[in-house]
């Protein structure tokens, strides 16, 4: 069924409302699941090709934006989207609405975990969830690659983009860094005049279509009072919990050790969950004695089965810290203070991030050397997104994923013996109902979880 403003894709689709935005982006929240690439792809299908809150050369503008940035970039995108539409409040909106579901769901499945230290049951629950989610990032990789690789430069960066991550496990930001400035240095060498900057006009406005925030919309102004009030205010909500700590308890306690290294590992979280996992698990083990060896995977396994970020792992780290060290307080209670605190260190920084540096990013669009970057950066993270398509594919389809190692060259190589024909076939599902019967990802995720409940139950 078309949304009501599809019905002339000619006509710009009226503003919509802080409330309307507001149940948008719960939906997207709850329903978040696969990672980046599956939000990434939820969130294109969502504003820019249902909706048209957003035309695709702004999404991918703000996309490469947070792709640079430490921290969630799908959250943080959520969070730029929402500013772009009603200021400050509706970045915050977004940003939380994008968070909150999947930490309500890990704060519990913690729990539960903390309690019973089980989690084999959610394998048969979310098997064919993530079938589902496998189909509609293929499909978001289909629609981006379609519009941000229009010219043989473009197509040669984001297959090395590719090339890059898939085959020598290079760091994404590095990847997207070096995709900007070749882009930078190739407009500046081949400046567009004349009857060739007509065509490129003409050529980048094939890839939108009438939407809200479209190339004509404007961003807020960015000031050096501005720029102050918004790091002095979220600076003080960032370490606020440490004053209320300190002159709760003291500041010789787990929560101060929580607080302290969550927020170290906010700034320095490019590249994810997976690439600051090996890192945490490492000083929660060795260091703090937080958890026991092997249980930061069982915390990924409960992250990677909730919707929101999955750096929501180390909300869990954080409930399992304070759960085993009370400080007077019930273990359950406590370690959802720990959690609480681990994830309030690890979201305040992005919403920082993004109100301290979207207004300049905005500035760029009318700079034509950098707004070169920003498009070879478009292609770039294409590469990036099928990178983690293939490799969210691989490990759908086959149980068993390990790395092959030769040389410079590190990828990931599935285990053959392993491969999953159910999970194959749930995929299939999920590609059928959004490919040709053009069902909405509602029906398809549930339907899917329906059919992988009962392939595991039976």
């Amino acid at each position: 069924m078309l949304l009501p403003q599809q019905h002339d894709l000619n006509v710009t689709p009226a503003h919509p409302s802080f409330a309307e935005a507001a149940k948008v982006w719960a939906r997207i929240g709850v329903l978040s699941f696969g990672g980046p690439a599956g939000q990434i792809a939820l969130m294109h299908r969502e504003l820019v090709e249902e909706r048209r809150w957003i035309s695709e050369s702004r999404f991918l503008h703000a996309l490469n934006f947070c792709m640079l940035l430490p921290g969630p970039e799908a959250q943080q995108l959520a969070t730029y989207i929402g500013w772009l539409l009603h200021g400050t409040r509706g970045g915050i909106a977004a940003g939380l609405l994008f968070v909150l579901p999947g930490f309500f769901v890990i704060l519990g499945l913690s729990s539960a975990y903390a309690l019973f230290q089980q989690t084999d049951w959610l394998t048969g629950l979310f098997f064919g969830l993530k079938a589902a989610v496998l189909a509609i990032v293929i499909e978001a990789v289909i629609r981006v690659g379609r519009r941000a690789l229009k010219t043989r430069f473009a197509l040669l960066v984001a297959v090395l983009a590719f090339a890059a991550l898939f085959f020598f496990n290079l760091p994404f930001p590095l990847v997207v860094l070096v995709a900007g400035i070749a882009g930078y240095v190739a407009t500046r060498l081949q400046p567009a005049t004349g009857e060739k900057a007509v065509a490129a006009a003409a050529k980048q406005a094939l890839a939108d279509r009438p939407s809200v925030i479209d190339g004509s919309f404007r961003g807020g102004a960015a000031s050096w009072t501005r720029t102050f009030q918004v790091l002095s205010t979220w600076l003080l909500l960032w370490i606020a919990p440490f004053l209320v700590i300190g002159a709760a308890f003291g500041f010789s306690t787990v929560y101060t050790d929580i607080g302290l290294f969550f927020s170290k590992m906010a700034v320095v979280t490019f590249g994810g969950a997976y690439a600051v996992l090996a890192y945490v698990a490492q000083q929660a083990v060795e260091t703090y004695h937080w958890l026991k060896p092997g249980e930061s995977l069982d915390g990924l396994a409960l992250a990677e089965t909730t919707p929101g970020p999955l750096v929501l792992v180390l909300s869990f780290v954080g409930f399992m810290a304070a759960f085993r060290a009370p400080l007077g307080f019930e273990p359950l209670l406590s370690g959802m203070l720990g959690a609480a605190l681990a994830t309030w260190v690890t979201f305040v920084p992005c919403f920082l991030w993004i109100f301290l540096g979207a207004p300049y990013v905005e500035t760029l669009r009318s700079n034509r050397a950098l707004s070169g970057a920003l498009s070879a950066i478009s292609a770039a993270v294409t590469g990036v997104i099928l990178n983690l398509a293939v490799w969210f594919g691989l490990h759908v389809v086959f149980s068993g994923v390990g790395r092959l190692e030769i040389g410079p060259v590190s990828m990931p190589l599935p285990v053959w013996d392993t491969f999953q024909p159910a999970s194959f076939c749930l995929a299939l599902l999920a590609a059928v109902l959004l490919f040709f019967f053009k069902r909405g990802v509602v029906l398809t995720l549930a339907i899917c979880a329906v059919a992988g409940w009962l392939v595991r139950g039976f």
